[in-house]
């Protein structure tokens, strides 16, 4: 017990000799460096106390320990870079440094420390969330009193903010004088100058870009006063630019600089201090602009002028109107040429100013302005104010809301037209008589003579069949002739039905050869097109088919004719959207189909081109024609909806080409109805004629009975309705004549057909024309003059149909 208390108290003395010592040792370690000596002798107390003290991120590393660690790192280091004291103490400094670190500058630390001497460096550090700083590092060796090396003393300073402002503004000077050397505009910034009275009297130029000089035409002006580079400048300029400068608003004109002989679009702004009176001027060069501009003007104002004059001076019509049909504005050519005064036709409605009849035109023509197509010569009458009517031709193109028009008084022309017209017709009609007169005196001389022959006693049977059949032969070619009259003058009675025109011209071909013989070769092209899709397309037409095979084959013979019997003759169909302008009138937009017959003969001269369609004109000799054949194909052309043109060059052949709608949809099924034969006995069959001609009715009544019909006759409609309802059930069919006084017998058909639907009814008429405009109503129709033996067969197909359904 007594040996342990006296180690306690030996130890207690040797541990207050130590404390004593580092007393001593404390206080004599401030001195003055020695002579030379760069680092700090401070003694370690004054500098910790110190270093803790400061604002100043500080630390302090031990070389005497492994790997220098830090020994001390006051608040504001550790504030600095996030760590906590127990963090830092003990660690070196490394592991503050990262990827963004210089090498370089981590090798001049340390080739410093190892040097012993101090050392300013830049360094990126890190915080302890990761984010990077950058740190200017000074490093100074502290020494003890005898010289030895007891510590490293490192201060700091983050400079991140001031590296991050200066390449800012080091980008943002570069991203300036970029922009300042690369457009176009002209810039300077200047420095006005002021007199006592606050008046601007002169500026010096303090900054140009390259297009300064481009867009004023002044060089080497940088420091010089606007009043030696262009004395004599307008003082607006130094107002503007003083008023910029002492105010600070900023300011955009257009100005013109009489000294310079330009125009400049400016935009000046003050910049810099106020005191420093400076503008920034951005400037274009528009003295081309303006030129043009000016001469935009003094154009538009002559055209302004020419248009006042022409729309006061013009014996036309004009007008602006709204699709709404509301005039807008008139010219005064409607008060010389109708009477109406410009404030009754203003806010008008043209349909007031219409003829009635040409209403339903001129609102067609408005509907297709307002959907955007030029309006042509659409011909219209137009109400004067004293009651008369003008025709006017009108053009119009639209406009936005509205469109213009301009219509021309074509009275006149339209009064020489349909005095040219009557003319012509006049002239067709004396031509027509003349030929049909010429032809039926042939045919009846035929038939005058026969009848006389056969009146002789004792005629032989073989020349009395001779006789009658030559009567027979000639009533054909005299139904023919009819036929063909009718079809030149659109009132021969059609079958239209869907048909495909491709198998109608492969049909005719088949027999093309034997009507053109041996040495005439026949080519043949099909080829309508494809859709848009490209499915191949049809070539469809509602027509006739028979007479389309009749106009086909009239071609095809004029062709064969012109050829003298040996050359090419070509069949071509094609699909066309348009048919040509042709005999006056204008191109036709639409679908169609044409089918085009060429040969190589000898051409038509162009003299007598346009009259090859008149009925009973040939250029062929005496007996190989009667001209009425292209009078067919013409007048089954118009009456279809359709057109034939012709081309042609002496010596080298002609091209007729006819045209006919194409519609959609399927061709009607070719079967062919059964004929019934010819002459059978009627088998008591009842038949109710109704004919207005008594020698007609008188002959097919006759007829019929000696065929076994029986048969009850009446003279009109009405007598065959009235005869239908007292003998109710008793009538098999009606055979009625077209055209008769009172109710005609389409009419008669349809009142038959809706109280008796069963009831069968044939028609028979040489010409009608209702037939020829609205078609048979879907009834049975026998073309006179018939034979006994087509008034059996029509009657026995139609009671056979009717019992079949």
């Amino acid at each position: 017990m007594h040996d342990a208390l006296e180690q306690l108290r030996r130890r207690e003395r040797e541990l207050e000799a130590e404390v004593a010592r580092l007393r001593a040792e404390r206080d004599a370690s401030v001195r003055a460096p020695d002579p030379g000596q760069r680092t700090s002798a401070a003694g370690s107390d004054l500098l910790f106390t110190a270093a803790e003290k400061t604002r100043m991120p500080m630390i302090i590393t031990d070389p005497h320990q492994p790997d220098n660690p830090i020994v001390f790192a006051n608040r504001a280091f550790q504030d600095l870079c996030g760590y906590g004291a127990d963090e830092l103490l003990g660690r070196n400094c490394r592991f503050l440094q990262g990827a963004r670190t210089d090498p370089a500058e981590v090798a001049r630390v340390r080739d410093a420390i190892a040097a012993r001497r101090d050392v300013v460096v830049e360094i990126v550090n890190y915080h302890r969330d990761g984010t990077p700083f950058r740190n200017e590092l000074y490093i100074s060796p502290v020494y003890a009193p005898d010289g030895q090396l007891r510590y490293f003393f490192g201060s700091q300073l983050d400079v991140t903010r001031f590296r991050t402002e200066e390449g800012k503004l080091a980008e943002s000077e570069a991203r300036y004088r970029t922009l300042f050397d690369a457009i176009d505009a002209g810039f300077c910034i200047v420095e006005m100058r002021f007199d006592s009275a606050g008046r601007a009297v002169d500026y010096r130029f303090l900054e140009v870009n390259p297009a300064f000089e481009r867009q004023a035409g002044l060089g080497d002006v940088v420091g010089r006063w606007v009043s030696e580079v262009i004395p004599g400048l307008e003082p607006r300029w130094l107002d503007t630019y003083g008023t910029v400068a002492l105010t600070g608003q900023p300011a955009r004109f257009e100005s013109g600089a009489v000294a310079l002989g330009r125009w400049f679009d400016v935009h000046a702004l003050r910049v810099g201090e106020p005191v420093q009176h400076r503008v920034a001027i951005l400037f274009n060069d528009i003295t081309e602009r303006r030129e043009a501009e000016t001469l935009l003007r003094t154009t538009a104002r002559e055209r302004t002028t020419e248009r006042d004059l022409v729309w006061r001076a013009s014996r036309d019509l004009l007008v602006i109107c709204g699709y709404d049909g509301i005039y807008r504005a008139v010219n005064p050519a409607w008060t010389e040429m109708l009477g109406w005064p410009a404030e009754r036709l203003t806010d008008a409605h043209f349909e007031v100013f219409l003829h009635p009849e040409d209403l339903d035109a001129a609102r067609a023509a408005v509907e297709r302005l307002s959907e955007g197509n030029i309006l042509d010569n659409l011909d219209v009458r137009m109400k004067t104010v004293d009651g008369d009517v003008r025709w006017i031709s009108w053009n119009a193109i639209p406009q936005g809301d509205h469109f213009y028009a301009a219509g021309r008084d074509v009275t006149e022309r339209k009064a020489l037209e349909d005095q040219l017209r009557q003319s012509q017709k006049l002239e067709a009609v004396g031509q027509l008589t003349g030929g049909v007169a010429h032809d039926f005196n042939n045919l009846l001389t035929v038939i005058k003579s026969s009848t006389d022959l056969l009146k002789r006693p004792d005629l032989p049977e073989e020349r009395r069949q001779r006789y009658i059949g030559a009567i027979s032969d000639t009533v054909s070619r005299a139904a023919k002739l009819t036929g063909q009259l009718l079809a030149f003058a659109r009132r021969q009675a059609l079958t239209p039905e869907v048909f495909d025109v491709a198998r109608s011209v492969a049909s005719v071909a088949d027999m093309v050869g034997t009507l053109t013989g041996a040495r005439i070769r026949v080519e043949t092209d099909v080829d309508p097109g494809r859709a848009p899709d490209g499915t191949p397309l049809t070539c469809l037409v509602d027509a006739d088919p028979s007479q389309f095979d009749t106009a086909l084959v009239n071609m095809v013979v004029n062709a064969r004719d012109a050829m003298d019997g040996e050359g090419r003759l070509s069949i071509r169909v094609r699909r066309t959207l348009a048919i040509p302008a042709v005999r006056a009138h204008p191109r036709m937009r639409g679908d169609f189909v044409a089918v085009s017959v060429s040969d190589t003969g000898s051409g038509i001269a162009p003299e007598v081109l346009e009259r090859i369609f008149e009925p009973f004109f040939t250029t062929k000799g005496v007996g190989q024609g009667t001209g009425l054949g292209l009078s067919q194909v013409f007048g089954f052309a118009k009456q279809s909806g359709g057109e034939v043109l012709v081309e042609s060059v002496l010596d080298r052949g002609t091209t007729f080409t006819l045209y006919l709608p194409r519609v959609a949809g399927t061709a009607a099924p070719q079967e062919p109805l059964p004929e019934p034969a010819e002459l059978a006995d009627g088998h008591g069959t009842r038949v109710l004629v109704v004919e207005d001609n008594l020698e007609v009715g008188a002959f097919a009544t006759q007829a019929l009975q000696e065929l076994g019909y029986v048969t009850r006759w009446v003279t009109d409609a009405e007598q065959a309705l009235e005869a239908l309802r007292r003998t109710d059930g008793t009538v098999d069919i009606v055979f009625s004549d077209v055209v008769m006084p009172g109710m005609n017998g389409i009419d008669l058909g349809q009142a038959i057909r809706r109280d008796w639907p069963a009831l069968p009814v044939v028609l028979a008429s040489g010409y009608s024309h209702v037939i020829a405009e609205q078609g048979t109503h879907g009834f049975e129709l026998l073309r006179k003059p018939y034979s006994v033996e087509d008034l059996s067969r029509i009657l026995r197909r139609a009671v056979a149909q009717a019992a079949a359904s």
